[in-house]
């Protein structure tokens, strides 16, 4: 069954071939106890390692059942020793972290049999030498007799042809080495065994055949095996060896990575202490960059998470002049890094600095983005086309002004209750902060407040973010005479815009200035801290016509300064006068951050509808459309000491600080020069004022049209649906077709994704820079797990000796050290997203106690699991060179190594 012809084997060290074995040929028998005697260094080792094939001849041939194995390659080799070749060392070759099952079990493992069959075939082997009971210890735990026996029901389970012993009993005492002998004597009688031993004496007792060598040279074989004693073996079962040669053939030695896993696993057990330091440093990198990310998408996820609630405050938005700020944030902004390169400074010369140019070119690169659309009856007919589910409500405003029309009364100080308009009584209280140490802020009260303002047309939509607060007996206002107070969210109202709709006495509002600033006349007693629903509900207000408010002017010479006349007070004769009264107190809903209203008084579109309805064809706006002409414009300015008023102008009187005062004031919205001049001390620049004949009611299509969206995810719905205006395609509104060519291009201004995108952009480029940073850490951890590895090789080399010597491929090798990164990896991986889950939720406890939000670090399941899975990858990479290395071991060097 075994045969070695010519065998030859040469050593390659620096001075040339140092031969070992000289051309040796042996016959085997099936079962005989061979003994190989001869002195230290006569080639014995070398023989055996070559039949049990961990060595390989340099020429000869070794013929096993009839086979010859010149042209067997590693794999062959590996089924070879797995399947044929039990081995029995001198030293044992136990893995010291496995138990003694699992010892017996490894050459099962590697030759792919099942979990059951390894258990029975493992006991029944260990029971044959005398340790069932030992089957959980570590070899630690055990004599070396039976640690030897152990190494013996290795060699056994697997069933091999052939037992090899190097120096069986070399580190036994006698008693111990007679029982082994013993054993091995048994087994020779159904088995080939061959042993290398220094001892002739135990040759001579318990060998059937000696066979002695000198110098790598068979000198004396006692029992030699006849060739023609094989031909009848030949002959007789030429059938059955050929059958058991194709079934070798189909057995191929394997270890998966399952038990690989397992084998690593055990390893790193048995340093456990190790192992966690090392899965700690690895996480440092996964720690860093998964905290980033936390960060990042708990922000983004907060973001994110109120949209839908800023998408109130913030519509889609078509005017009649905007700007496109999406192009405008998209432009890349190289003027000024080109300017430079024009205008680079010359050492010795003395450069110019052209302010002028700078400003021209930065408004005309402004410009570019500015867009004039046309909002006609088509384009509105487009819209109200819309699906409804994609929005919640579409608000069309007409920029009309109902301050100048609507009067209240109001209490002046010791000239008693006068009903004035709400731009008088605007007007009134600016006047009376010019006439105080703080009149650099006199425009705020015509400028920043606007009294009196259109609500969104859809109530449902509104009611959504709001809430009615003032009782049972209040409505939400829909008919042409209701109007409401919006409250912010602390129940407030500001004092200003309280002032400029009358509910303010004069007293009371100046003390509100005293207090403000400190001065000495300040009383205490007119402080109004608030105000009961009853008085906000109560007060009441009356709208008047143009054709009512404003009379033309008859006088030829004044009339192109002064075309029309305004009343500020309300005249007891005016007919056709509409109450309004405000029928409820809204304030915003606490679980929302963001509204469509703002903190003011609002009418209903039914108000404006009357408005447009009244005046499109009154007397002031028929004379500016006669005169093509957009607005009037009013200025008070001072020439040679002596003011003058231009435009729409109108007296009020009222008693400050015991002087009389009869004053000026202006129709119109206060312009941004005016407002301007004022904050920053410019009193004596003129004051100007326009009313435009949208503010009178003078157009009856919308200049601003604002749509909310259902929620974001419907938001690109709706800006689809609104680039399909601007596309080639044929649109068809009321069975009508309206061709590209017969509609202008409209441009709507989407605020909130500029600003969502500007933000996320800004997040994930910190993100990137963070996780880029921290990220170092990954490779600083990917060097280290490579050296441990390595490491970890070093101290496993007679472990993989003993893989190799039971049939392990150079690939099984490479798994176990490549199954033991990925242990590692997933481990750091693991304990890295525990480690950040723990300090996001620190981080959110932290923030959430000072913020109120709770959620500002959240890191994603998905992203837990890529992070674990890069952990892993990294590691596995950091693991292939020791992995190869440890590979290419040769397996009779690494059985040597202690």
């Amino acid at each position: 069954m075994l045969e070695l012809v010519n065998i030859k084997k040469d050593y390659l060290v620096s001075g040339g071939a140092v031969p070992a074995l000289k051309g040796i040929t042996l016959n085997f028998r099936e079962n005989e106890f061979v003994s190989i005697l001869g002195p230290s260094g006569c080639g014995k080792t070398t023989l055996l390692n070559i039949i049990g094939g961990l060595d390989h001849y340099t020429s000869g041939d070794l013929i096993i059942s009839n086979k010859s194995t010149k042209e067997f390659n590693d794999r062959d080799w590996d089924t070879y020793r797995n399947h044929k070749i039990g081995f029995i060392f001198q030293s044992y070759n136990l893995i010291p972290h496995q138990t003694v099952l699992e010892n017996v079990e490894l050459a099962l493992t590697i030759a792919g049999i099942t979990k059951q069959e390894r258990i029975k075939l493992s006991k029944q082997a260990l029971e044959k030498v005398g340790l069932i009971k030992e089957i959980n210890k570590k070899p630690n735990q055990l004599s070396g007799g039976q640690c030897q026996r152990v190494a013996i029901a290795r060699a056994l389970v697997n069933q091999p042809d052939i037992l090899l012993a190097d120096e069986p009993t070399g580190a036994l005492d006698t008693q111990t080495s007679v029982q082994i002998m013993d054993l091995i004597k048994e087994i020779s009688k159904e088995k080939l065994v061959i042993m290398v031993t220094h001892n002739p004496e135990l040759a001579e007792k318990y060998s059937s055949r000696i066979i002695k060598l000198l110098d790598g040279e068979v000198i004396k074989d006692s029992n030699p095996y006849l060739l023609e004693d094989n031909n009848v073996l030949k002959n007789s079962e030429e059938e059955k060896v050929k059958t058991q040669n194709n079934k070798q053939k189909n057995k191929k030695s394997k270890l998966s990575f399952w038990q690989a896993f397992k084998l690593s696993a055990r390893n790193l057990k048995s340093k456990l202490k190790r192992t966690l330091l090392v899965c700690l440093a690895g996480s440092i990198g996964i720690i860093g960059v998964a905290s980033v990310l936390a960060v990042s998408n708990g922000v983004q996820t907060y973001i994110h998470s109120i949209q839908n609630d800023m998408l109130s405050g913030n519509p889609i938005k078509i005017s009649e002049n905007a700007v496109d700020l999406s192009a405008l944030m998209s432009s890349s902004s190289t003027f000024t890094k080109t300017n430079a390169l024009k205008k680079s400074v010359k050492d010795g010369k003395i450069n110019v600095d052209y302010v002028l140019e700078s400003l021209i070119s930065s408004n005309n690169g402004i410009s570019n983005f500015r867009v004039q659309n046309t909002i006609t009856q088509d384009y509105l007919d487009f819209l109200n086309a819309m699906p409804k589910e994609y929005y919640s409500s579409i608000a069309t405003y007409y920029g009309i002004d109902v301050t100048n029309n609507v009067y209240t009364d109001i209490d002046l100080t010791d000239i008693g209750t006068k009903n004035m308009s709400l731009t008088a009584i605007r007007n009134l209280y600016s006047a009376i902060i010019d006439k105080t140490d703080q009149s650099a802020y006199s425009t705020y009260v015509t400028s920043l407040i606007s009294s009196l303002e259109e609500a969104p047309q859809n109530k449902e939509f509104v009611l959504s973010q709001y809430d009615i607060i003032s009782g049972e007996n209040s409505h939400y206002p829909e008919k042409v005479n209701e109007i409401m107070l919006v409250v912010d969210k602390d129940t407030q109202l500001t004092d200003l815009l309280l002032g400029s709709l009358g509910y303010f006495s004069q007293d009371e509002f100046v003390n509100v200035i005293y207090r403000a600033t400190d001065n000495e006349n300040y009383n205490s007693e007119l402080d109004i801290e608030n105000f009961d629903y009853s008085t906000l509900l109560n007060k009441s207000f009356r709208y008047y016509k143009n054709d009512t408010i404003y009379s033309e002017n008859t006088n030829s010479l004044s009339k192109q300064a002064q075309p029309f006349f305004y009343s500020g007070y309300e005249d007891e004769n005016w007919q056709e006068g509409l109450e309004l009264k405000v029928t409820a107190i809204l304030r915003q809903k606490e679980d929302y951050s963001y509204g469509c209203l703002t903190s003011g008084c609002y009418f209903t579109s039914e108000l404006t509808k009357k408005f447009i309805l009244d005046n499109i064809n009154s007397q002031i706006v028929n004379n500016l459309k006669d005169n093509n002409n957009e607005s009037y414009t009013s200025m008070n300015y001072t020439y040679n000491n002596v003011s003058i008023d231009m435009g729409l102008t109108y007296n009020f009187s009222y008693n400050f600080q015991n002087t009389i005062y009869n004053e000026t004031g202006f129709v119109g919205k206060t312009n941004m020069f005016s407002s301007m001049s004022g904050l920053m001390g410019g009193g004596s620049a003129p004051k100007s004022y326009t009313l435009t004949l949208r503010e009178l009611g003078g157009l009856d299509l919308p200049n601003n049209i604002e749509i909310y969206p259902v929620d974001f995810k419907l938001k690109d719905n709706v800006t689809s649906y609104l680039d399909i205006w601007n596309s080639d395609e044929e649109i068809v509104v009321n069975n009508a077709t309206i061709t590209k060519d017969n509609r202008e291009k409209v441009t709507y201004t989407d605020n909130l994704s500029i600003i969502i995108n500007l933000v996320n952009n800004l997040i994930n480029i910190v993100t990137y820079a963070l996780v880029a940073f921290t990220a170092l850490s990954l490779v600083v951890s990917t060097v280290m797990i490579s050296i441990i590895t390595y490491v970890s090789v070093i101290e496993r080399i007679k472990e993989i000796g003993i893989i190799r010597a039971l049939g392990g491929r150079k690939k099984d090798v490479s798994m176990l050290f490549n199954a033991e990164t990925f242990i590692i990896g997933a481990s750091s991986g693991i304990i890295g997203i525990l480690v950040t889950y723990i300090l996001s939720a620190i981080i959110n406890l932290i923030i959430g106690g000072a913020t109120g939000i709770f959620t500002i670090a959240s890191l994603p399941v998905t992203a837990a699991i890529i992070m674990i899975l890069i952990s892993i990858i990294l590691t596995a990479i950091s693991g292939l060179i020791p992995a190869k290395l440890a590979s290419k071991k040769d397996p009779v060097v690494a059985l040597r190594t202690e």
